[in-house]
C-alpha cells in the first residue's frame, strides 16, 4: 500500500464518529490521543508535543513543525485557559474547528489529536458540572482528556475518576493526575500514583497517561529545579504491569537535556509546552529551552522584528501595568488581545507563527525525539482497523477490593505530603 493509500485509508476509519460528524469532507486526520500514544510506545523513548494552543499562532506553527517534522501532534488546552472562565480566545469548544481549517488549508497529513488538558474536579458541586459539560466538549470535536481530580484527597481523586468516567467515550485518549504541580512541594510517591491506578484498574479504567508532579511548575520557570527524572522512573517502573505511560507537565524552563533524559529514561509518551509558545509567538527573547528572559529591570526582552508588532507589544505591556499584573500574569493578556494579534498584517502574522514553528520543529526532533513517528500512528490505526484502539492494559486489581469504603480506607494509609495549600491551576 502506497503512503497516499494509507492516509486515505486512516482517514476514512481513523476519524472519531464527533470528528466525521462534524467534519465530513475533511481531510484532516484528527484522532484518538490513544493513537498519539501508541506511535510514541512503538519508536520507544520518544514523546509527543502536546502544544497548548493559547493563540491561533501557536496551533498554526505547531501543526507547520508537525508536518515538517513527519510526527503526530496533540493540540490542547486547559480548563483554565479554555473553559468556561478562560483566559483566553481558544477554548473546548472552538479548538477542533480551528485546527481542523488549519489542517486543511496548510495540507497538513500527520495525526492531530484535540486534548482537553486540566480538566479540574476539585469538589462534588465540580463533578456534578463535569457530567453536563464533558459531553458538550466531544460533541465540538474534543478526541482526548485529562481529568485533574488531583487537587483533592487522594481518596476522592480516586473516586471523581471512576465517576466521570461514564461521560467520557472509551475510544477517546485519557490521562490521569496524581499530585498538583507545584514545583519540589508535594511531590508524587509511588504509593500515591499506584494507589490511583490500581483502583482505576479495578473499575475497568485504563488511563492512556498518568501526569506526575515530579518537581514542575506552571508557567515561568524561575529556579533549576525542575524535573526529577529518578523519581519518574521510579514511579514509571512500579506502574509498568498496568501500561500506563507518562504525561509530562510543566517543561517551560527546563533545559533540552533534562527534557532528553526524561524521554530516555522513563516511559513518557506526552509532554505539555504551553508558556514557552505563548512567549515565542508574541516575539519575547527566551533562551533555548523556551524560557522568557528578563532585562535589568526586570521586563520581558521584545526582539524587534519578531512576533507581534512592537507597537503592539507596548499596547499589551501598558495594559498589563494598568492591572498591576505580576509577570506570571501576562498570560491572562491572550484573550482581550486575541483579535488585535489576528487583525494585524499577513508578515507579522506569519512571523509569529514561523517563529512557533522553528522552535517547536526543533523539540519535537532534537529533544522528544518524535520524528518521523507519524507513519507509526498510522500503522496503529490500520492494525486496530478502527478509531478505537483500545486499551493497552487489561484488568488486574479485583473490584471486590475497591469497593467505595475500602478507597477511603486504603487511602489513610497513604499519608503523602501534598505540599502547600493554593491554586495552581495553569
Amino acid at each position: 500500500m502506497t503512503i497516499i493509500a494509507e492516509f486515505d485509508k486512516a482517514l476514512r476509519i481513523g476519524r472519531p464518529p464527533n470528528i466525521t460528524s462534524l467534519f465530513p469532507h475533511s481531510r484532516a486526520l484528527i484522532v484518538s490521543g490513544k493513537v498519539i500514544d501508541r506511535a510514541m510506545a512503538a519508536k520507544g523513548k520518544a514523546i509527543a508535543m502536546a502544544a497548548n494552543g493559547r493563540n491561533y499562532f501557536i496551533i498554526r506553527g505547531a501543526l507547520m513543525a508537525a508536518q515538517r517534522a513527519n510526527a503526530p501532534l496533540i493540540v490542547e488546552i486547559a480548563k483554565s485557559e479554555g473553559g468556561q472562565k478562560a483566559y483566553c480566545a481558544v477554548n473546548y469548544w472552538n479548538m477542533a474547528r480551528i485546527v481542523d481549517a488549519l489542517c486543511n488549508e496548510l495540507g497538513i497529513t500527520v495525526p492531530v489529536a484535540i486534548h482537553a488538558d486540566h480538566y479540574g474536579i476539585k469538589n462534588d458541586k465540580d463533578l456534578a458540572a463535569a457530567r453536563v459539560e464533558i459531553p458538550t466538549m466531544f460533541e465540538a470535536g474534543i478526541t482526548s482528556i485529562a481529568i485533574d481530580a488531583s487537587h483533592q484527597p487522594d481518596d476522592q481523586n480516586l473516586l471523581a475518576n471512576i465517576a466521570i468516567n461514564p461521560c467520557i467515550p472509551a475510544w477517546a485518549g485519557l490521562e490521569t493526575e496524581v499530585g498538583e504541580i507545584k514545583g519540589n512541594q508535594g511531590l508524587s510517591t509511588v504509593d500515591d500514583a499506584t494507589f490511583l491506578i490500581q483502583g482505576l484498574n479495578a473499575h475497568g479504567i485504563f488511563p492512556d497517561w498518568i501526569a506526575l508532579n515530579n518537581g514542575t511548575t506552571h508557567g515561568l520557570e524561575a529556579s533549576a529545579a525542575g524535573i526529577q527524572v529518578d523519581l519518574t522512573a521510579d514511579i514509571h517502573r512500579a506502574l509498568a504491569p498496568y501500561k500506563v505511560n507518562g504525561a509530562q507537565h510543566g517543561t517551560s524552563g527546563n533545559s533540552s537535556e533534562r527534557l532528553r533524559e526524561i524521554a530516555d529514561r522513563t516511559v513518557t509518551t506526552k509532554a505539555n509546552v504551553a508558556t514557552a509558545l505563548q512567549m515565542i509567538s508574541w516575539g519575547l527573547e527566551v533562551n533555548d529551552y523556551g524560557n522568557a528572559q528578563l532585562d535589568a529591570d526586570g521586563n520581558f526582552i521584545k526582539v524587534p522584528g519578531e512576533g507581534m508588532g512592537d507597537e503592539l507589544w507596548a499596547e499589551m505591556v501598558a495594559y498589563a501595568n494598568d492591572k498591576g499584573w505580576k509577570k506570571g500574569d501576562y498570560k491572562s493578556l491572550n484573550l482581550p488581545f486575541e483579535n488585535r494579534l489576528l487583525a494585524q498584517p499577513k508578515e507579522i502574522r506569519d512571523r509569529m507563527a514561523k517563529r512557533v514553528e522553528e522552535f517547536a520543529y526543533r523539540m519535537m526532533t532534537e529533544v522528544f525525539n518524535g520524528k518521523d513517528t507519524a507513519p507509526l500512528a498510522l500503522e496503529a490505526i490500520l492494525s486496530a482497523g478502527s478509531y478505537d484502539l483500545g486499551a493497552k492494559g487489561c484488568r488486574r486489581e479485583d473490584p471486590a477490593r475497591w469497593t467505595r469504603e475500602q478507597i477511603v480506607e486504603r487511602a489513610k494509609a497513604l499519608g503523602s505530603n501534598k505540599g502547600p495549600a493554593g491554586n495552581f491551576d495553569d
